[in-house]
């Protein structure tokens, strides 16, 4: 079996749970990889009946009576879009085959150094048997994207049937990976937010995920990473299952969408650069593990590794950058995603909310404390989810109704969990607070508040997009749309096709606003100095010995990661045109930084 190469050098990565929910069934005709969120079994539910009704297909409602609705929903959902994709896939190659027009367009929308785009190129050139030759050439050269899934590793709460915990594999990451599993699918999973050994270890329970007498996998795991020694780790611990990571997606910190894991100051740079240096090492390390748990269970042995890509994403914007980072550290495709939010035909975003990004200024995007996770949430200003917790606010009703539960994490109130969000979980916060309010200054008292209140409905807030868009009845409380870009989207200030979006990337049109962008680099750099400055202003008037200890390390990773970039621009010829500017606020941070006082725990003096 021929492996054919992906036409694309991008990908589209996950986005909230609704924003990508049917990417694959907008873009994966045209060669375009996307990530669909399969956590919400409620939205996945709704998208499959909406999908088909819209293609004409037998549907079978999945309703919560049945044993394991979850999985079977993700399942259902997934051989849906599959069936879709594949339709089509078809009818588009026999379009470009039948219509000149057609294939020039899609010829405009490869990239340029593509092989692909040169044969088809040249076939138009020569005009002769123009159909039968394109229609060989499309059959032998062209693939639909994938249909990549993403499950955030944290959300994966235990599920009760009314007061009886259920086993383990009911959890929702544990459902929703056996939904994936036992899909048509051909894809990956792509495993974020850190380490779950309980759902990585429920991997073994599937084949689709082994190797088989080709040396192929069914079905792939992809992990997104922050750095190299976590990829190890977390590479390493599935291989002793005798399980392959097939890529490592390495994705910035802070210069992304949704929540941001901010990085000990490793800048992206310094840290694609271990990648690049130690990607052997990571091979061999897991190929060994591997082959032995391989050969414990029984199972197939491959003699040699299988292969192992190296993706990264998180604030690109300019077809420069992208090819820099192709180039330079030889990574398999660059991830785009923020800027897909303003293209109708790539993702799910209702006509008022894609008004609001499309105004959104520089500063309308910032680092929220949102999450009930308690992970800092990138998030825009002016959102009607915004509006609608406010006003429960005013009114004294805080908190959220909480109908879907995926985030009731919290066993502060009971085994069952509860919802930082939720009214429940404010209400007794609440309560507790007011027992306090004599003791507390009013100022102290109203930052406790609002760190309560804040907290907002990601599971309804975060899936409300697809069903606006689609005109899908909303049940239940008003909780508006939460939407998460990246700061880098403050720079798009337009609604484009898909077209002028992929000429973008790959450098043969631009849809940036008149704003002036900084380079990736810069962007990065800032959003750390940003971060280290307000954690620098929280801990200043009462600090930890610990806390110190990792400001420091924090403000000396960063100074070498600016070190690092000082010598790869003295050293190379990227960003030509913007290079003395790039060195310029390079050496401006630096100096910023030595000049950051990290405070020092005060002893307390005996009297």
């Amino acid at each position: 079996m021929i492996t054919k190469k992906p036409l694309h050098t991008f990908h589209i990565p996950v986005m909230g749970l609704a924003y990508t929910i049917d990417s694959p069934i907008r873009v994966a005709q045209y060669g375009i990889s996307s990530v669909v969120s399969i956590i919400d079994d409620d939205l996945i539910e709704r998208m499959n009946a909406f999908y088909s009704e819209k293609f004409k297909m037998p549907y079978q409602e999945i309703t919560e009576k049945i044993h394991d609705y979850r999985a079977e929903r993700v399942t259902s959902y997934l051989n849906l879009m599959d069936t879709i994709v594949k339709q089509k896939f078809e009818k588009f190659k026999v379009e470009l085959a039948e219509s000149k027009q057609a294939l020039e367009n899609y010829i405009a929308m490869l990239p340029n150094k593509s092989e692909i785009k040169k044969g088809l190129q040249n076939l138009i050139d020569d005009g002769v048997a123009f159909k039968d030759n394109i229609k060989n050439y499309l059959e032998n050269h062209l693939s639909a994207g994938e249909i990549d899934v993403n499950i955030m590793t944290k959300v994966d709460k235990d599920n009760f049937n009314k007061d009886e915990q259920l086993a383990v594999e009911f959890n929702d990451a544990h459902a929703s990976l056996r939904g994936f599993a036992n899909s048509n699918l051909s894809s990956s999973v792509v495993l974020s937010a850190g380490m779950n050994p309980r759902l990585y270890a429920y991997f073994e329970n599937f084949t689709a995920f082994y190797p088989d007498v080709n040396n192929t996998l069914q079905k792939k795991i992809i992990l997104k990473v922050s750095d190299f020694r976590s990829a190890m780790i977390q590479g390493n611990f599935l291989a002793k299952k005798g399980l392959w990571v097939s890529e490592y997606r390495i994705e910035s910190g802070l210069n992304c969408g949704g929540h941001a894991f901010a990085t000990d100051g490793y800048l992206l740079g310094p840290i694609l650069e271990e990648f690049k240096q130690k990607k052997e090492q990571l091979i061999q390390s897991a190929h060994e593990l591997m082959v032995k748990a391989l050969d414990i269970k029984g199972l197939h042995v491959p003699e040699t590794p299988l292969e192992l890509k190296i993706t990264v994403q998180g604030g690109v914007g300019t077809a420069e950058e992208h090819d820099f980072l192709l180039e330079h550290y030889q990574v398999d495709s660059v991830g785009w995603g923020s800027p897909f939010l303003l293209v109708p035909e790539a993702t799910s975003v209702d006509a008022e909310t894609r008004t609001l990004l499309e105004k959104a200024k520089e500063d309308d995007f910032y680092l929220s404390h949102i999450s009930p996770l308690g992970i800092p949430f990138n998030a825009v200003k002016g959102t009607t989810n915004e509006y609608y917790k406010q006003k429960r606010i005013q009114e004294d009703k805080a908190g959220s109704s909480c109908p879907k539960k995926f985030l009731a994490l919290s066993k502060e109130y009971g085994p069952k969990g509860m919802c930082p969000a939720s009214k429940k979980y404010q209400d007794l916060k609440l309560e507790e607070l007011n027992t306090e309010k004599d003791s507390l200054s009013k100022e102290a008292f109203d930052k406790r508040k609002n760190s309560i209140t804040e907290k907002a409905c990601l599971c309804v807030g975060l899936a409300n997009a697809s069903y606006l868009e689609n005109n899908i009845k909303i049940k239940g409380q008003p909780q508006g749309v939460v939407i998460c870009p990246g700061p880098n989207l403050a720079y798009f200030d337009k609604e484009v096709s898909l077209l002028d979006m992929v000429k973008h990337i790959y450098g043969n049109a631009s849809v940036l606003g008149n704003k002036e962008r900084p380079n990736v680099i810069i962007n990065e750099l800032k959003m750390y100095m940003d971060y280290l400055k307000n954690e620098i202003n929280e801990f200043s008037e009462q600090i930890t010995a610990a806390q110190t200890k990792k400001l420091k390390a924090f403000k000396s990773n960063l100074n070498e990661g600016i070190e690092y970039y000082q010598s790869l621009m003295a050293s190379n010829d990227w960003f030509e045109k913007s290079k003395q500017n790039i060195e310029k606020q390079l050496k401006q941070y630096k100096e910023e930084l030595l000049d950051l006082c990290i405070p020092e725990q005060v002893a307390a003096i005996a009297v």
